[in-house]
């Protein structure tokens, strides 16, 4: 089963633990080396998966819209329904046959044929928990919780694809996927905090803005490192006749990739945003958005295979997410608000996956943890700011909806220029193709080369759980 994180599955003493922490602190490693060994160590225990090679990789990228955006006026307009369900903007045609869009994505209109669009994406989960959890990691209850119960999906990848050679981490999350509020919506789970992405926060807009624990500040910082490092080992011969066991070499490979990641020039180029020319910037939009796409781009072009990144903050409106009620933001208002960025970083995203030959290695899913209210509701606003008028005016909203979504996916081999599942003339329900969080999973594991079919991972208990319980990989999104 999955190791649980104690001092007790690492057989190295504590005191040394202790030495090598307070020599590496000040580069802010002060647990890498230990997490390397604990991932190794789980990954001896965990039940076989059939995965690809190393030279076949592939990698995924989520935008994820934290809060849950309006179908209806994004990617499955209803220009033809009742007026108190549709909402003012104009649907365009795209390259794609029988697909429009609202007006206020003309660049991913232009694109059409370099995406599929999937409109039937429907779940039980109609709270923020809830529906994160189902669409993240496949958890049928339609209840909010605190935490999750299984691990998300880019943990099980990342346990199963892990490898402890790496230098840079398998798993990255650029404005990552983690609360809602007071609720943790991802997460490995039982498989233990050390298969948590490895964390970007942060405007990678900014010009203050920097990754921390990556790379060092100069030749002189390195110089220091090394030679704390050359110390340690020096004190460690004098034990090294003792190690009966082969822990204090296993523990010496791990140091050795936390000091790879921290001194390779590898890794510190991938998040090296000013690296790209001025004009590659300018097209993802000089904006936390835009160049949180750019740096996922560079993620996995330069090898990591899970990264995500949410849309939130300030380019969301008054409450920094995408969670339209009323009672938060003038729903139309706020969507004309945010799409322009929304528009230029995922077209960018896409087109650069093609222009840089990543389509069939590379697959990027934009979605959310689920749809809006057909019917538009008003509510007096409970504040005033950006898309929300002053406190007490009645404005409208939409309202969760987990019974329709549309998700978009490019990239990955997969057949494009194509509508897959419909909803009903007032986008309500799905009423062809209906797709579940589990068949989204599995999509996505399929193409990630994980045999989720057959792989099952041992939870607390010992128990064999299935990564996937009921779902298959949806077909029309086969290369």
């Amino acid at each position: 089963m999955p190791m649980a994180i104690s001092a007790k599955t690492c057989p190295v003493p504590c005191n040394r633990r202790e030495f090598l922490r307070a020599g590496l602190s000040a580069f802010g490693t002060l647990s890498l080396p230990g997490l390397l060994h604990l991932r190794a160590a789980s990954n001896a225990t965990t039940a076989s998966a059939t995965t690809t090679s190393a030279r076949e990789r592939t990698a995924v990228i989520i935008v994820w819209l934290r809060g849950g955006c309006s179908h209806l006026d994004t990617f499955d307009p209803k220009p033809d329904a009742p007026s108190e369900y549709r909402g003012p903007f104009v649907p365009v045609a795209t390259r794609t046959p029988g697909l429009r869009v609202t007006e206020l994505l003309p660049r991913l209109a232009n694109i059409s044929d370099r995406y599929a669009v999937l409109r039937s994406m429907a779940h039980t989960g109609g709270g923020h928990p809830a529906g994160s959890l189902q669409v993240l990691s496949g958890d049928p209850d339609a209840a909010d919780k605190l935490k999750p119960v299984y691990p998300d999906f880019m943990s099980v990848a990342h346990y199963l694809r892990s490898d402890p050679g790496r230098r840079l981490p398998n798993y990255v999350g650029v404005n990552p996927i983690i609360n809602y509020d007071s609720f943790t919506i991802a997460g490995p789970g039982y498989l233990g905090p050390s298969y948590e992405p490895f964390r970007v926060t942060g405007d990678p807009s900014s010009p203050s803005f920097a990754v921390p624990n990556i790379g060092l500040d100069g030749p002189g910082q390195e110089s220091q490192l090394r030679e704390r490092v050359r110390l340690r080992n020096g004190l460690d011969t004098l034990r090294r006749d003792l190690d009966r066991s082969g822990a204090m070499q296993a523990m010496d490979a791990f140091e050795a990739q936390a000091l790879n990641l921290l001194t390779s020039p590898d890794a510190r180029r991938a998040f090296d945003l000013s690296l790209e020319p001025e004009r590659v910037r300018d097209r993802y939009g000089r904006n936390a958005w835009g160049q949180q796409c750019l740096m996922a781009r560079r993620l996995v072009e330069a090898g990591v295979e899970i990264v995500t990144t949410t849309f939130d903050g300030p380019l969301c409106g008054r409450v920094a997410n995408w969670d339209d009620h009323a009672v938060n933001h003038h729903v139309f208002e706020a969507l004309q608000f945010r799409a322009p960025y929304f528009d230029q970083a995922v077209s960018a995203l896409i087109e650069d996956v093609y222009a840089r030959g990543l389509d069939r290695r590379v697959l990027v899913v934009v979605t959310g943890e689920f749809g809006r209210t057909p019917r538009i509701s008003y509510v007096a606003s409970s504040g005033g700011g950006v898309a929300s008028a002053p406190e007490g005016t009645v404005q409208p909203g939409r309202d969760h909806w987990p019974r329709a979504n549309s998700m978009i996916w490019a990239g990955g081999g997969i057949a494009t220029s194509q509508v897959i599942g419909s909803t009903d003339r007032r986008g309500e329900d799905v009423v062809s193709r209906r797709v579940g969080p589990q068949d989204v999973l599995a999509t996505i594991y399929r193409h990630l080369g994980i045999d989720y079919e057959n792989v099952a991972i041992r939870d607390f208990s010992g128990r064999p759980v299935p990564i996937v319980t009921s779902g298959r990989a949806i077909s029309e999104l086969s290369g």
